[in-house]
Protein backbone atom coordinates (compact mmCIF):
# COMPACT_ATOMS: atom_id res chain seq x y z
CA UNK A 1 0.00 0.00 0.00
CA UNK A 2 1.41 3.38 -1.00
CA UNK A 3 1.90 6.27 1.39
CA UNK A 4 -0.68 8.28 -0.55
CA UNK A 5 -3.24 5.49 -0.21
CA UNK A 6 -2.62 5.26 3.56
CA UNK A 7 -3.04 9.00 3.95
CA UNK A 8 -6.26 8.96 1.92
CA UNK A 9 -7.60 6.15 4.12
CA UNK A 10 -6.69 8.06 7.28
CA UNK A 11 -8.46 11.20 6.03
CA UNK A 12 -11.50 9.15 5.04
CA UNK A 13 -11.70 7.58 8.50
CA UNK A 14 -10.97 10.86 10.25
CA UNK A 15 -13.92 12.67 8.67
CA UNK A 16 -16.75 10.76 10.46
CA UNK A 17 -14.92 11.06 13.80
CA UNK A 18 -14.45 14.81 13.32
CA UNK A 19 -18.12 15.23 12.40
CA UNK A 20 -19.33 13.37 15.49
CA UNK A 21 -16.91 15.35 17.65
CA UNK A 22 -18.30 18.64 16.31
CA UNK A 23 -21.88 17.38 16.76
CA UNK A 24 -21.07 16.42 20.36
CA UNK A 25 -19.53 19.84 20.99
CA UNK A 26 -22.68 21.54 19.67
CA UNK A 27 -24.87 19.39 21.91
CA UNK A 28 -22.80 20.31 24.99
CA UNK A 29 -23.48 24.03 24.58
CA UNK A 30 -26.71 24.14 26.58
CA UNK A 31 -25.56 21.91 29.42
CA UNK A 32 -22.31 23.81 29.88
CA UNK A 33 -24.13 27.14 29.85
CA UNK A 34 -26.29 26.04 32.79
CA UNK A 35 -23.28 25.53 35.07
CA UNK A 36 -22.48 29.25 34.68
CA UNK A 37 -25.94 30.78 34.32
CA UNK A 38 -28.35 28.69 36.43
CA UNK A 39 -26.74 29.43 39.84
CA UNK A 40 -27.38 33.14 39.14
CA UNK A 41 -30.69 33.16 37.24
CA UNK A 42 -32.43 30.31 39.04
CA UNK A 43 -35.42 32.44 40.08
CA UNK A 44 -36.13 33.32 36.45
CA UNK A 45 -36.76 29.67 35.59
CA UNK A 46 -39.20 29.12 38.44
CA UNK A 47 -36.94 27.57 41.06
CA UNK A 48 -37.57 28.33 44.71
CA UNK A 49 -34.27 27.40 46.40
CA UNK A 50 -30.59 26.97 45.60
CA UNK A 51 -30.65 23.29 46.56
CA UNK A 52 -32.86 22.74 43.51
CA UNK A 53 -30.03 24.10 41.36
CA UNK A 54 -27.69 21.49 42.80
CA UNK A 55 -30.15 18.68 42.09
CA UNK A 56 -30.73 19.84 38.50
CA UNK A 57 -27.01 20.08 37.76
CA UNK A 58 -26.33 16.57 39.07
CA UNK A 59 -29.42 14.51 38.18
CA UNK A 60 -28.24 14.09 34.59
CA UNK A 61 -25.22 12.14 35.90
CA UNK A 62 -27.26 9.83 38.09
CA UNK A 63 -29.85 9.06 35.41
CA UNK A 64 -27.04 7.77 33.20
CA UNK A 65 -26.22 4.97 35.64
CA UNK A 66 -29.38 2.91 34.94
CA UNK A 67 -29.88 4.23 31.40
CA UNK A 68 -26.44 3.54 29.89
CA UNK A 69 -26.84 -0.29 29.93
CA UNK A 70 -30.25 0.09 28.28
CA UNK A 71 -28.79 2.42 25.66
CA UNK A 72 -26.02 -0.12 25.07
CA UNK A 73 -28.69 -2.77 24.36
CA UNK A 74 -30.43 -0.37 21.97
CA UNK A 75 -27.18 0.25 20.09
CA UNK A 76 -26.89 -3.49 19.53
CA UNK A 77 -30.19 -3.39 17.66
CA UNK A 78 -30.18 0.01 15.97
CA UNK A 79 -27.78 1.70 13.60
CA UNK A 80 -25.14 4.11 14.81
CA UNK A 81 -26.72 6.80 12.63
CA UNK A 82 -30.14 6.32 14.27
CA UNK A 83 -28.71 6.54 17.78
CA UNK A 84 -26.82 9.75 17.01
CA UNK A 85 -29.83 11.38 15.33
CA UNK A 86 -31.95 10.53 18.37
CA UNK A 87 -29.27 12.04 20.62
CA UNK A 88 -29.22 15.31 18.66
CA UNK A 89 -33.01 15.60 18.72
CA UNK A 90 -33.14 14.97 22.46
CA UNK A 91 -30.32 17.44 23.17
CA UNK A 92 -31.92 20.16 21.04
CA UNK A 93 -35.38 19.56 22.55
CA UNK A 94 -34.11 19.78 26.13
CA UNK A 95 -32.04 22.91 25.44
CA UNK A 96 -34.93 24.71 23.76
CA UNK A 97 -37.10 23.45 26.62
CA UNK A 98 -35.02 25.52 29.03
CA UNK A 99 -36.55 28.61 27.40
CA UNK A 100 -40.14 27.32 27.26
CA UNK A 101 -40.76 25.79 30.67
CA UNK A 102 -40.47 26.92 34.28
CA UNK A 103 -40.56 25.01 37.53
CA UNK A 104 -38.47 22.41 39.30
CA UNK A 105 -40.40 19.30 38.21
CA UNK A 106 -40.42 20.03 34.48
CA UNK A 107 -36.74 21.03 34.62
CA UNK A 108 -35.99 17.78 36.42
CA UNK A 109 -37.55 15.94 33.47
CA UNK A 110 -35.55 18.04 31.00
CA UNK A 111 -32.28 17.33 32.81
CA UNK A 112 -33.02 13.59 32.87
CA UNK A 113 -33.69 13.69 29.13
CA UNK A 114 -30.38 15.49 28.64
CA UNK A 115 -28.63 12.74 30.61
CA UNK A 116 -30.13 10.16 28.23
CA UNK A 117 -29.11 12.25 25.21
CA UNK A 118 -25.54 12.48 26.52
CA UNK A 119 -25.37 8.69 26.98
CA UNK A 120 -26.43 8.22 23.35
CA UNK A 121 -23.87 10.81 22.25
CA UNK A 122 -20.94 9.48 24.23
CA UNK A 123 -21.61 5.86 23.36
CA UNK A 124 -22.06 6.89 19.73
CA UNK A 125 -18.75 8.75 19.80
CA UNK A 126 -16.91 5.74 21.23
CA UNK A 127 -18.47 3.40 18.66
CA UNK A 128 -17.65 5.80 15.82
CA UNK A 129 -13.98 5.90 16.81
CA UNK A 130 -13.83 2.11 17.12
CA UNK A 131 -15.59 1.61 13.77
CA UNK A 132 -13.35 3.94 11.79
CA UNK A 133 -10.02 3.24 13.46
CA UNK A 134 -7.43 0.49 13.65
CA UNK A 135 -4.41 -0.22 15.85
CA UNK A 136 -2.33 2.38 14.01
CA UNK A 137 -4.60 5.39 14.58
CA UNK A 138 -7.07 4.61 17.37
CA UNK A 139 -5.35 6.85 19.92
CA UNK A 140 -5.12 9.71 17.42
CA UNK A 141 -8.81 9.51 16.54
CA UNK A 142 -9.88 9.15 20.18
CA UNK A 143 -7.80 12.22 21.08
CA UNK A 144 -9.29 14.10 18.14
CA UNK A 145 -12.82 13.20 19.26
CA UNK A 146 -12.22 14.13 22.90
CA UNK A 147 -10.42 17.37 22.07
CA UNK A 148 -12.97 18.75 19.62
CA UNK A 149 -16.05 17.63 21.55
CA UNK A 150 -14.90 19.32 24.76
CA UNK A 151 -14.68 22.64 22.97
CA UNK A 152 -18.46 22.67 23.41
CA UNK A 153 -18.00 23.04 27.15
CA UNK A 154 -15.65 26.00 26.74
CA UNK A 155 -17.86 27.78 24.19
CA UNK A 156 -21.04 27.07 26.15
CA UNK A 157 -19.59 28.53 29.34
CA UNK A 158 -18.01 31.58 27.70
CA UNK A 159 -20.74 32.47 25.20
CA UNK A 160 -23.58 31.57 27.56
CA UNK A 161 -22.01 33.50 30.41
CA UNK A 162 -21.55 36.60 28.25
CA UNK A 163 -24.86 36.58 26.33
CA UNK A 164 -27.29 35.48 29.07
CA UNK A 165 -27.05 38.79 30.99
CA UNK A 166 -27.37 40.75 27.72
CA UNK A 167 -30.23 38.99 25.88
CA UNK A 168 -31.60 36.56 28.47
CA UNK A 169 -31.13 32.84 29.07
CA UNK A 170 -34.26 32.00 27.08
CA UNK A 171 -32.92 33.45 23.81
CA UNK A 172 -29.50 31.86 24.35
CA UNK A 173 -31.15 28.45 24.97
CA UNK A 174 -33.18 28.67 21.76
CA UNK A 175 -30.09 29.70 19.77
CA UNK A 176 -28.03 26.84 21.18
CA UNK A 177 -30.84 24.35 20.46
CA UNK A 178 -31.07 25.48 16.83
CA UNK A 179 -27.30 25.17 16.40
CA UNK A 180 -27.51 21.56 17.62
CA UNK A 181 -29.94 20.68 14.83
CA UNK A 182 -27.31 21.71 12.27
CA UNK A 183 -25.56 18.40 12.99
CA UNK A 184 -28.43 16.28 11.65
CA UNK A 185 -27.62 16.44 7.91
CA UNK A 186 -23.94 15.69 8.55
CA UNK A 187 -24.73 12.60 10.62
CA UNK A 188 -27.18 11.43 7.94
CA UNK A 189 -24.61 11.97 5.18
CA UNK A 190 -21.38 10.69 6.72
CA UNK A 191 -22.34 8.00 9.26
CA UNK A 192 -23.23 4.65 7.75
CA UNK A 193 -26.55 3.03 8.50
CA UNK A 194 -25.15 -0.35 9.58
CA UNK A 195 -25.69 -1.80 13.04
CA UNK A 196 -23.66 -0.01 15.72
CA UNK A 197 -21.93 -3.22 16.82
CA UNK A 198 -20.95 -4.40 13.34
CA UNK A 199 -17.16 -4.70 13.06
CA UNK A 200 -15.02 -3.02 10.48
CA UNK A 201 -14.20 -5.15 7.42
CA UNK A 202 -10.63 -5.48 8.63
CA UNK A 203 -11.93 -7.03 11.86
CA UNK A 204 -14.32 -9.60 10.40
CA UNK A 205 -12.14 -12.47 11.60
CA UNK A 206 -13.17 -11.54 15.12
CA UNK A 207 -16.69 -12.70 14.34
CA UNK A 208 -15.32 -16.17 14.94
CA UNK A 209 -15.19 -15.41 18.64
CA UNK A 210 -17.69 -17.51 20.51
CA UNK A 211 -20.73 -15.31 21.04
CA UNK A 212 -21.43 -17.09 24.30
CA UNK A 213 -18.05 -16.19 25.73
CA UNK A 214 -18.23 -13.83 28.67
CA UNK A 215 -16.92 -10.32 28.03
CA UNK A 216 -15.44 -10.24 31.54
CA UNK A 217 -11.89 -11.11 30.65
CA UNK A 218 -9.03 -9.79 32.79
CA UNK A 219 -8.28 -6.83 30.44
CA UNK A 220 -11.96 -5.79 30.47
CA UNK A 221 -12.21 -5.94 34.27
CA UNK A 222 -8.96 -4.00 34.51
CA UNK A 223 -9.98 -1.12 32.26
CA UNK A 224 -13.48 -0.88 33.77
CA UNK A 225 -12.05 -0.70 37.31
CA UNK A 226 -9.47 1.84 36.15
CA UNK A 227 -12.20 4.01 34.64
CA UNK A 228 -14.17 4.01 37.89
CA UNK A 229 -11.20 4.95 40.11
CA UNK A 230 -9.69 7.55 37.78
CA UNK A 231 -12.95 9.42 37.16
CA UNK A 232 -13.68 9.35 40.89
CA UNK A 233 -10.25 10.82 41.66
CA UNK A 234 -10.53 13.49 38.97
CA UNK A 235 -13.71 14.85 40.58
CA UNK A 236 -11.76 15.47 43.80
CA UNK A 237 -9.97 18.46 42.27
CA UNK A 238 -12.98 19.89 40.44
CA UNK A 239 -15.24 19.93 43.50
CA UNK A 240 -12.66 21.13 46.05
CA UNK A 241 -10.43 23.53 44.09
CA UNK A 242 -12.19 26.70 45.25
CA UNK A 243 -12.23 25.44 48.83
CA UNK A 244 -8.54 24.51 48.67
CA UNK A 245 -7.64 27.98 47.36
CA UNK A 246 -9.67 29.56 50.17
CA UNK A 247 -7.92 27.33 52.73
CA UNK A 248 -4.36 27.82 51.47
CA UNK A 249 -4.65 31.48 50.51
CA UNK A 250 -7.34 33.10 52.69
CA UNK A 251 -6.12 36.66 52.00
CA UNK A 252 -6.97 38.44 48.73
CA UNK A 253 -4.44 37.50 46.06
CA UNK A 254 -2.82 39.67 43.43
CA UNK A 255 -1.80 37.88 40.23
CA UNK A 256 -0.24 39.85 37.39
CA UNK A 257 -1.42 43.00 39.11
CA UNK A 258 -5.06 41.85 39.34
CA UNK A 259 -6.86 41.11 42.61
CA UNK A 260 -8.57 37.71 42.27
CA UNK A 261 -10.93 35.75 44.51
CA UNK A 262 -10.79 32.00 45.11
CA UNK A 263 -13.75 31.33 42.84
CA UNK A 264 -12.31 33.51 40.08
CA UNK A 265 -8.94 31.76 40.22
CA UNK A 266 -10.63 28.35 40.29
CA UNK A 267 -12.69 29.22 37.22
CA UNK A 268 -9.69 30.53 35.27
CA UNK A 269 -7.55 27.48 36.07
CA UNK A 270 -10.24 24.99 35.12
CA UNK A 271 -11.23 26.92 31.98
CA UNK A 272 -7.61 26.69 30.79
CA UNK A 273 -8.10 22.95 30.34
CA UNK A 274 -10.89 23.39 27.81
CA UNK A 275 -8.65 25.72 25.80
CA UNK A 276 -5.84 23.23 25.32
CA UNK A 277 -8.01 20.10 25.02
CA UNK A 278 -8.25 20.02 21.18
CA UNK A 279 -4.47 20.25 20.82
CA UNK A 280 -3.16 18.26 23.77
CA UNK A 281 -5.69 15.41 23.53
CA UNK A 282 -5.01 14.92 19.81
CA UNK A 283 -1.23 15.07 20.32
CA UNK A 284 -1.32 12.60 23.22
CA UNK A 285 -3.52 10.21 21.24
CA UNK A 286 -1.19 10.39 18.25
CA UNK A 287 1.88 9.74 20.40
CA UNK A 288 0.20 6.71 21.98
CA UNK A 289 -0.19 5.07 18.56
CA UNK A 290 3.59 4.75 18.30
CA UNK A 291 5.69 1.61 18.58
CA UNK A 292 5.97 1.83 22.39
CA UNK A 293 2.19 1.71 22.81
CA UNK A 294 -0.03 3.57 25.25
CA UNK A 295 0.96 2.04 28.59
CA UNK A 296 4.28 3.90 29.17
CA UNK A 297 2.60 7.25 28.47
CA UNK A 298 -0.45 6.28 30.53
CA UNK A 299 1.70 5.38 33.54
CA UNK A 300 3.71 8.59 33.20
CA UNK A 301 0.59 10.77 33.24
CA UNK A 302 -0.80 8.86 36.23
CA UNK A 303 2.46 9.50 38.10
CA UNK A 304 2.25 13.20 37.20
CA UNK A 305 -1.29 13.25 38.60
CA UNK A 306 -0.08 11.57 41.80
CA UNK A 307 2.74 14.08 42.29
CA UNK A 308 0.39 16.99 41.66
CA UNK A 309 -2.28 15.72 44.06
CA UNK A 310 0.35 15.19 46.76
CA UNK A 311 1.39 18.85 46.48
CA UNK A 312 -2.07 20.46 46.37
CA UNK A 313 -2.78 20.56 50.14
CA UNK A 314 0.41 22.49 50.98
CA UNK A 315 0.75 26.28 51.01
CA UNK A 316 3.33 26.74 48.26
CA UNK A 317 4.14 30.09 46.64
CA UNK A 318 0.99 30.99 44.72
CA UNK A 319 2.58 30.90 41.25
CA UNK A 320 4.14 27.50 41.96
CA UNK A 321 0.84 26.22 43.34
CA UNK A 322 -1.02 27.36 40.20
CA UNK A 323 1.61 25.57 38.09
CA UNK A 324 0.90 22.38 40.05
CA UNK A 325 -2.83 22.71 39.32
CA UNK A 326 -2.15 23.24 35.61
CA UNK A 327 0.09 20.15 35.63
CA UNK A 328 -2.74 18.11 37.14
CA UNK A 329 -5.26 19.42 34.60
CA UNK A 330 -2.91 18.67 31.68
CA UNK A 331 -2.31 15.18 33.07
CA UNK A 332 -6.09 14.73 33.41
CA UNK A 333 -6.54 15.51 29.72
CA UNK A 334 -3.89 12.93 28.84
CA UNK A 335 -5.18 10.29 31.26
CA UNK A 336 -8.76 10.55 29.98
CA UNK A 337 -7.70 10.30 26.33
CA UNK A 338 -5.37 7.36 26.92
CA UNK A 339 -7.89 5.54 29.08
CA UNK A 340 -10.60 5.90 26.42
CA UNK A 341 -8.14 4.59 23.81
CA UNK A 342 -7.20 1.62 26.03
CA UNK A 343 -10.88 0.82 26.54
CA UNK A 344 -11.37 0.93 22.77
CA UNK A 345 -8.38 -1.37 22.27
CA UNK A 346 -9.96 -3.94 24.57
CA UNK A 347 -13.48 -3.48 23.17
CA UNK A 348 -12.59 -4.00 19.51
CA UNK A 349 -11.28 -7.47 20.40
CA UNK A 350 -14.44 -8.39 22.29
CA UNK A 351 -18.08 -7.28 22.28
CA UNK A 352 -17.71 -3.62 21.34
CA UNK A 353 -21.03 -2.33 22.65
CA UNK A 354 -21.00 -4.45 25.82
CA UNK A 355 -17.47 -3.46 26.83
CA UNK A 356 -17.94 0.24 26.12
CA UNK A 357 -21.27 0.15 27.99
CA UNK A 358 -19.56 -1.33 31.05
CA UNK A 359 -16.76 1.23 30.78
CA UNK A 360 -19.23 4.13 30.45
CA UNK A 361 -21.21 2.98 33.48
CA UNK A 362 -18.00 2.71 35.52
CA UNK A 363 -16.84 6.22 34.60
CA UNK A 364 -20.30 7.65 35.33
CA UNK A 365 -20.31 5.86 38.67
CA UNK A 366 -16.92 7.34 39.54
CA UNK A 367 -18.07 10.85 38.57
CA UNK A 368 -21.24 10.50 40.65
CA UNK A 369 -19.58 8.97 43.73
CA UNK A 370 -16.62 11.35 43.82
CA UNK A 371 -18.33 14.52 45.13
CA UNK A 372 -20.41 12.55 47.64
CA UNK A 373 -17.43 10.70 49.12
CA UNK A 374 -15.30 13.84 49.18
CA UNK A 375 -17.82 15.84 51.16
CA UNK A 376 -18.39 12.96 53.56
CA UNK A 377 -14.67 12.92 54.40
CA UNK A 378 -13.94 16.62 54.19
CA UNK A 379 -15.46 17.34 57.62
CA UNK A 380 -12.91 15.13 59.39
CA UNK A 381 -9.84 16.73 61.00
CA UNK A 382 -7.38 17.49 58.16
CA UNK A 383 -9.88 15.72 55.93
CA UNK A 384 -9.00 17.56 52.72
CA UNK A 385 -5.29 16.81 53.19
CA UNK A 386 -5.97 13.11 53.65
CA UNK A 387 -8.24 13.12 50.60
CA UNK A 388 -5.50 14.47 48.34
CA UNK A 389 -2.73 12.30 49.78
CA UNK A 390 -4.96 9.23 49.53
CA UNK A 391 -5.85 10.12 45.93
CA UNK A 392 -2.13 10.44 45.09
CA UNK A 393 -1.49 6.96 46.50
CA UNK A 394 -4.34 5.47 44.48
CA UNK A 395 -3.01 7.12 41.30
CA UNK A 396 0.35 5.47 41.97
CA UNK A 397 -1.29 2.08 42.55
CA UNK A 398 -3.21 2.38 39.27
CA UNK A 399 0.05 3.24 37.48
CA UNK A 400 1.71 0.24 39.08
CA UNK A 401 -1.10 -2.02 37.89
CA UNK A 402 -0.67 -0.78 34.31
CA UNK A 403 3.13 -0.80 34.17
CA UNK A 404 4.30 -1.89 30.69
CA UNK A 405 5.96 -5.09 31.96
CA UNK A 406 2.78 -6.22 33.70
CA UNK A 407 1.79 -9.76 32.81
CA UNK A 408 -1.69 -8.74 31.73
CA UNK A 409 -1.72 -7.23 28.24
CA UNK A 410 -4.37 -4.68 27.47
CA UNK A 411 -4.41 -5.32 23.74
CA UNK A 412 -4.79 -9.06 23.35
CA UNK A 413 -7.44 -11.42 24.62
CA UNK A 414 -6.84 -15.16 25.01
CA UNK A 415 -9.56 -15.94 22.48
CA UNK A 416 -7.92 -13.59 19.99
CA UNK A 417 -4.59 -15.31 20.36
CA UNK A 418 -6.31 -18.59 19.65
CA UNK A 419 -7.63 -17.21 16.36
CA UNK A 420 -4.15 -16.23 15.21
CA UNK A 421 -2.72 -19.70 15.64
Amino acid sequence: MSIATSEDRLKKNQRPVTIIAVVTALCLLGDSMLYIVLPIYWREVGLSALWEVGVLLSINRFIRLPMTPLIGLLYKRMSLRTGLILAILLAAATTIGYSLFKGFIIWLVLRCLWGIAWSFLRMGGYLTVIRYSDDSNRGHLMGLYNGISRLGSLIGMLVGGVLAPLVGMQIVSIAFGVFMLLGLPYVAAYISGGKANEPDVSLLRKERLDSRESIWSKPVIKIVATGLFVYLLQTVLSVTLSLQIETNYPQPMTLLGIVVTSTMLSGVLQAARWGWEPFLATWIGLRSDGSKGRLPLFCLTLICSAVGYALVPWQLPIYLWCAVILLILAASTAVSTLMDALASDVAHLSSVVAVMTAYSVATDMGSALGPMLVYLAIGLPNGITYIYIGSAIIFLLVALGHRPNAKQEMTALPSERELMK
